[in-house]
């Protein structure tokens, strides 16, 4: 793996791209984000990757109930995935902080598109079984811990801070954009048999690799700290200290725990919704509608005042969305409930995001990503085993109610405890 330290200063380049960033932030053109060489790759990176997530997330949730009808084995998906973050939270975060950023992207990327390529094989030979699955599913969990804080960490480095919430944004609206066509494109792909899927989805991690690799920027070299206990934890002590970024992260964090009910879409598409494949990925691509909507209107339309009252509103609002998706028996209501609900969660999402890069040094942001993909990014795969755990004890409905009625609760209590979320008014202090 090259060695390279990251800039803390502005991103740079040749002059026309220079030209670029100062034009963007002169004039809030999300054009100029758009025509920004070393954003234009990132971007479409993310789309190809996410695409791909999403075709291999719906191809191995049905490839496994196939396998076992157990909703306890969906559960164990998420659990997989999410031990790796536990187990190498502190070493992704020094990787990320101490090597060249790019290349990490690249080699998980890589490694993606290999353990595809095996389950394409397994599937088309017929070796393949859950317990397999499970197996080069974790593998796929390291990859995405390692991934993740570079990933959060490199986009700072490529566009400049005043533009930063608009990037986010825009990310998030190609990235949602990509999770409504994977879901439902990987169930129809699905059709054809999980060979197609997963070869689809090696190909994708290859070109997402790929473009990766022509991102350029220049950053000068700048002193790595040693390695000890303090550095090791220091990304746990930069959240600790900052109340705002802190009361974010876990609100964040414990709405998606709580509300988890997607690992339960499997069940609810065939037992309750009574549709196939093609049902599954329209209930996946649901949420993606809503966050797309949410996250193009703040490409346009950045939060200005009242951050921290708009988080509230917005987990709330995923709260209620859960519920009225859990007593649903009606498709229609159902898609309505889950739009509803990406759109709220896209709004915690811009503001979690923002909060937590601007208000972190450059030199740290690798270590902050890692912890907050620790309690966020992984918060997905733990709230599905928690619901696939609480579904196979109680039923599928009261799991998924249950956690509507939590989320709102968490809301209410982290009103409380972190007042000073409550009152951020701008993600940018000025």
């Amino acid at each position: 793996m090259t060695q390279a330290a990251n800039s803390s200063g502005p991103p740079s380049g040749t002059p026309a791209e220079i030209l670029t960033e100062a034009s963007a932030a002169k004039n809030g053109d999300v054009q100029a984000l758009l025509k920004h060489p070393p954003f234009q790759s990132f971007w479409s990176a993310r789309i190809l990757s996410t695409l791909a997530v999403q075709i291999q997330t719906v191809a191995v949730g049905w490839q496994v109930y196939d396998l076992t009808r157990s909703a306890f084995a969906l559960g164990m998906i998420g659990l997989v995935q999410f031990a790796p973050a536990i187990l190498l939270t502190l070493v992704v975060g020094q990787v990320a902080d101490r090597y060249n950023r790019r290349w990490i992207i690249r080699i998980c990327q890589t490694l993606a598109c290999c353990i595809a390529l095996i389950l394409a094989i397994g599937s088309y030979q017929g070796w393949l079984t859950d317990q397999i699955i499970f197996a080069l599913v974790f593998v796929f969990g390291i990859a995405r811990a390692f991934e993740a804080p570079s990933n959060s960490a490199l986009l700072p480095q490529l566009v400049p801070p005043g533009l930063f919430a608009r990037a986010i944004s825009l990310s998030s609206a190609s990235q949602q954009a990509t999770i409504i066509a994977g879901p439902a494109l990987g169930g129809f792909i699905y059709a054809a048999g999980p060979t197609a899927s997963y070869g689809t989805c090696a190909v994708l991690f290859l070109l997402a690799s790929l473009l990766i690799a022509t991102i350029r920027i220049a950053a000068p070299v700048a002193a790595r700290e040693p390695v000890d206990m303090q550095s090791l934890f220091a990304g746990f002590s930069f959240i600790r200290n900052q109340p705002v970024v802190l009361g974010a992260i876990s609100l964040d964090m414990f709405a998606v725990l709580l509300g988890g009910a997607t690992a339960l879409l499997p069940i609810y598409a065939r037992e309750i919704l009574h549709t196939g494949p093609w049902g599954l990925g329209l209930l996946r691509s649901a949420p993606a509608i809503g966050a797309l909507a949410m996250s193009i209107y703040l490409a346009r339309r950045p939060l200005e005042r009242n951050a921290g009252r708009a988080m509230f509103i917005g987990v709330a609002v995923f709260g209620v969305a859960t519920i009225v998706f859990a007593l649903s028996s009606s498709v229609v209501l159902s898609l309505c409930a889950l739009v509803l609900l990406g759109a709220a969660d896209m709004i915690s999402v811009v503001i979690r995001s923002a909060l937590v890069q601007l208000e972190t040094p450059d030199a740290m942001r690798g270590r902050v990503s890692a912890v907050n993909w620790l309690f966020i990014g992984t918060s997905n795969q733990l709230g599905e085993f928690e619901s696939g755990v609480t579904a196979a004890l109680l039923g599928v409905v009261p799991a998924a109610l249950l956690g509507g009625v939590g989320t709102l609760l968490v809301a209410a209590l982290w009103m409380r405890l972190f007042p000073a979320l409550l009152q951020r008014d701008r993600l940018v202090r000025g």
